[in-house]
């Protein structure tokens, strides 16, 4: 990395210094019981511990999904990185920006969820909150899996389809001809993505969900929902493709290197 600040953070919300929403007196219902305004201001105290561990380096809020107005602030000097604060819908969308722009090989992407766990943090073991904050710091880079969809957006947690009834083919190899209640494909780091399928069972009979290791996925199913990183598709599609992208993502994931003491006791005492 160069010279500079440790990292450029895009906050994917509102700058938690501008005023809160007024709650109604005694809970967001009036009932005394707390309400979506109490999770709201919970989020905003969690954001705000976030972005003070980041002091020292540039924050840019952009609002949630940002679009084309954040590629000014991914062009400029190379080996960039980047603080996506956020979920795991806005890490997509600015992964789909630097995939857009070109800019997959030269930026280092960090990601802090301020608060939650999601599927991106459990997929990559990647810590939250503040803890996320010393990652971008000083954590080291991981060349992992970038999966594309055929309609334009990428997918770097989780997808969903439900139900399905139709055929599922990973790669060569049909995995389904009939009915699931769920398709779930995430990033595989062996193959490119994996896809388990989730046939309905009855009072514990049935077929176990299977996982399927591949470079693609293909989907005809009578017209269902799709979720990509928990935000639906906005129409019923009756195909589906996800498919590993040429390019990895280099996500900072702080690798534990071998200690080189540790190691040479080992060795020691393997004699």
């Amino acid at each position: 990395m160069t010279q500079g600040p440790a990292f450029t953070v895009i906050c994917c919300r509102p700058d938690p210094a501008d005023p809160e929403p007024q709650d109604p007196e005694g809970g967001a219902d009036g009932s005394g019981r707390p309400g979506r305004r109490d999770d709201d201001r919970v989020s905003r105290a969690a954001l705000s511990e976030v972005l003070h561990a980041c002091a020292g380096n540039p924050v840019h809020y952009v609002g949630r999904r940002p679009g084309k107005q954040i590629d000014q602030l991914l062009t400029g000097r190379p080996n960039l990185r980047l603080l996506v604060v956020g979920d795991d819908a806005d890490l997509a969308v600015v992964v789909l920006r630097l995939l857009r722009t070109e800019r997959l090989a030269l930026i280092e992407v960090a990601y802090a969820s301020p608060r939650r766990r999601t599927p991106v943090t459990d997929l990559w073991d990647l810590p939250r909150g503040t803890a996320a904050v010393e990652l971008a710091r000083s954590g080291e880079v991981d060349l992992v899996p970038l999966v594309r969809d055929d309609v334009g957006g990428v997918l770097v947690g989780a997808g969903y389809l439900s139900p399905v009834t139709g055929t599922v083919y990973v790669d060569e190899h049909r995995v389904l001809r009939g009915t699931a209640q769920r398709i779930k494909v995430e990033p595989d780091r062996d193959k490119g993505l994996a896809v388990t399928v989730t046939r309905r069972r009855f009072a514990g009979i049935g077929r176990r969900p299977r996982t399927i290791l591949g470079r693609a996925v293909q989907i005809g199913t009578a017209a269902t929902t799709v979720v990509s990183d928990g935000i639906p598709y906005p129409r019923p599609m009756d195909r589906w493709t996800f498919y590993k992208h040429t390019e990895p993502l280099r996500l900072v994931r702080g690798l534990v290197l071998p200690d080189p003491a540790v190691e040479e006791a080992a060795v020691d005492a393997g004699g």
